[in-house]
């Protein structure tokens, strides 16, 4: 067994499909079954079942492919550990971030840190929170960037606060209003993010005992979307403050629960016991220096108030 073989394996995994696997790791696809066979063997167990061109783990090949991830984040931070003590100032860093803190904020942030680090390449990936804090834990992302509850096991450093947000059209009878609770929208027609972005949880959780009364008219992956309908006057997009928002377009009122601003504080995470290069280390100090100046909304005036976690 070599290197190679996890790699392929876990690559398998990750696109869902050998075909797609194929692609992506520029490899034939009998070579990769091929690979695979070699692993069961060697192995002694199926790793996976397989129905038509579906490819679907077995209870054994889950836990292979776990430990696989972690052989093979443990080589590479064995690789960068080794051309940094060779005194190289080069190297990979992989970062993950939600869409819209890499649509606002990460342009600044890269133009800051590659001015200091030429030699990096960073390379980004864009994911949701519970999906971001897995790839860290399987060591696929040395950092990853956003609201990401549940992380508490991770290193951490806080970033900026974000709030959820009520948009809708500048004529809308609440338009005016200084901040919104559950019960002043719950009769509206509300545009909402999926249940997979951890705004949606926070806006979840803030309405518990009041879903009844909800009526949601449409549930969507693009904020873009949602703040596209509510300007025509389709209702109210629930949207986090991170999202780009131009006041001239539409109203943007922050929603309050239990008389405190609805809203969290985005943070950068790592996994404390793999090992971060120096240039990783820098990235981090890059983005706490960079969101302590501008983060995403903070020319929106809403996120004054978001209560500040302890680490």
């Amino acid at each position: 067994m070599e290197l190679r073989h996890l790699r392929y394996l876990i690559g398998i995994v990750d696109a869902g499909s050998m075909a797609l696997a194929s692609r992506r790791l520029h490899v034939s696809q009998p070579t990769l079954s091929r690979q695979v066979r070699d692993l069961e063997q060697e192995f002694g167990v199926r790793l996976f079942d397989r129905v038509g061109r579906t490819l679907k783990l077995t209870v054994e090949g889950r836990e292979l492919v776990a430990r696989s991830r972690h052989v093979m984040a443990e080589a590479e931070a064995l690789k960068a550990r080794g051309t940094v003590l060779g005194g190289s100032t080069a190297g990979v860093l992989r970062v993950g971030a939600p869409p819209q803190f890499i649509e606002a904020g990460m342009p600044g942030v890269l133009q800051a840190y590659q001015r200091a680090h030429p030699a990096v390449e960073v390379q980004l990936s864009e994911d949701g929170g519970r999906r971001l804090i897995t790839r860290v834990e399987h060591g696929e992302l040395h950092l990853a960037v956003g609201m990401l509850r549940g992380a508490e096991h991770l290193a951490s450093r806080l970033l900026y606060p974000l709030r959820v947000l009520a948009v809708m059209a500048r004529r809308h009878r609440l338009a005016s209003r200084r901040g919104l609770t559950i019960d002043d929208i719950a009769r509206e027609p509300l545009l909402i993010l999926a249940s997979g972005f951890q705004t949606r949880q926070l806006f979840d959780e803030a309405c518990q005992g009041r879903e009844a009364d909800l009526r949601i008219v449409l549930e969507s992956q693009s904020p873009q979307s949602l703040i596209a309908l509510a300007a025509a006057g389709r209702g109210l997009a629930i949207v986090p403050s991170v999202v780009p928002l131009v006041r001239a377009r539409v109203a943007i009122v922050g929603l309050v629960h239990r008389e405190r601003p609805l809203g969290s504080w985005g943070r950068v995470i790592w996994h404390p016991q793999r090992y971060l290069p120096p240039y990783g280390e820098a990235f981090v100090d890059t983005l706490v220096r960079h969101t302590k100046r501008s983060y995403p909304g903070h020319d929106l005036g809403v996120t004054r108030g978001v209560e500040r976690p302890a680490l």
